[in-house]
């Protein structure tokens, strides 16, 4: 004689499995599909303007911080070795240098001295395209 066994349900069980693989992928799509905002590692208070306008990223990017500081994009300078190393650009030829796009980020409280000090080594080295950063009211 054959004897069945019968087997006891615990009730329903939920296999978690597949909702892991479904929020893994979503962190995943969420991760690849965001856009992160590039911002350079010296900290600024930029003067505010109501009238600016949006200029391209590219080109050369010179920082002044309050405490004095000059960086070529993102090297720390002086204003000697930024003369030089504006002369020594080689990423645009000297006679298109006119209008080679420069951005110049000074701090809020930088004196108008030192920015005409920079202006001086950029027309120099012939570099006339400047474009001041400004962030919006």
């Amino acid at each position: 004689m054959r004897f069945s066994r019968r087997t006891q349900s615990n009730g329903a069980q939920v296999d978690l499995i597949p909702m892991i693989d479904v929020v893994f992928q979503l962190i995943l799509f969420f991760l690849v599909s965001t856009t992160f905002a590039m911002l350079p590692g010296i900290e600024l208070n930029l003067p505010q303007s109501s009238t600016a306008e949006g200029a391209s990223s590219g080109g050369i990017t010179i920082t002044m911080e309050q405490s004095g500081g000059i960086y070529f994009n993102e090297t720390p300078v002086d204003y000697q070795s930024l003369s030089e190393m504006l002369a020594s650009f080689d990423d645009v030829p000297a006679d298109a240098r006119e209008t080679y796009p420069v951005r110049l980020e000074a701090d809020d409280l930088v004196t108008n001295g030192a920015i005409v000090k920079v202006f001086d080594v950029l027309r120099a080295n012939g570099f006339t395209q400047v474009n001041l950063r400004t962030s919006e009211y």
